[in-house]
């Protein structure tokens, strides 16, 4: 039987195991730190004021092409949609206040909606989006999140900015441009005199369930401002009215 190694020699090779196991530790580290899940990003809130254009295409739930000129109002409670069909003259006006009532006038007509919520805050994904991975759209890099089964929402991944929105009956909305901070002077949001002298103005009180299919498809950014915190079927119906 051989004798044990002496302790002289036994020092020297563990102290070599050591010095091993150390260089090898950050390596290890990383490893692992690598193979950990990442956090789901968080939706970038939108800015309180904004203008954005936005080109619609509402031809595969049977409309036509729109030319959208978006703002978004927060401190003062109010969003316009100044809307351009194709081959349009006579532009839209869609007027929305955060105490519900939204006012849908051109050069000859009124109508007066009032929706059962208002506006939705700058942060309305923070609750309920479920994200669902990066995706190349649009030429862009973008997050993607879903709400509701309503909305598809890209959002570019290196600036934060909104790039485009899906809803579940084909509309697509695509900002061609955002400029954070874009007002309009205050004289635009004023609904003209025939929407109250009740004339040619038309009132419509919608319920929870449900909003005019008119409306619906006139005002496509009304659908993700007014009803992307409903719940998936109460959206499901107000479009099959």
């Amino acid at each position: 039987m051989s004798p044990p190694p002496s302790p002289l020699v036994v020092l020297p090779i563990l102290l070599l195991l050591l010095l091993l196991l150390a260089a090898a530790s950050p390596s290890l580290a990383a490893a692992n730190a690598a193979g950990a899940v990442a956090p789901a990003p968080v939706p970038t809130p939108w800015p309180e004021q904004f203008h954005a254009v936005v080109f619609t295409n509402l031809t595969e739930s049977g409309g036509r092409l729109q030319l959208i000129d978006l703002y978004y109002d927060w401190p003062r409670g109010r969003n316009l949609n100044l809307i351009r069909d194709q081959l349009s003259g006579d532009p839209l006006y869609d007027v929305e206040w955060t105490n519900g009532t939204s006012y849908y006038f051109d050069s000859g007509s009124c109508r007066t909606i009032r929706f059962p919520v208002g506006l939705l805050p700058p942060d309305w994904l923070a609750a309920g989006a479920v994200y669902l991975g990066r995706e190349h759209v649009d030429g862009f890099d973008c997050h993607l999140w879903t709400k509701v089964d309503f909305v598809w929402y890209y959002e570019e991944v290196a600036t934060g900015r909104p790039v485009r929105w899906n809803f579940f009956n084909g509309m697509q909305q695509h900002v061609m441009s955002f400029e954070v901070g874009g007002v309009l002077e205050d004289s635009k949001w004023q609904a003209p005199a025939y929407c109250f002298n009740g004339g040619n103005a038309d009132t419509t009180n919608v319920a929870a369930g449900g909003v005019d299919s008119e409306a619906g498809r006139v005002d496509v950014m009304n659908s993700m401002i007014r009803f992307a915190g409903a719940p998936a079927a109460a959206v499901a119906a107000s479009f099959d009215q």
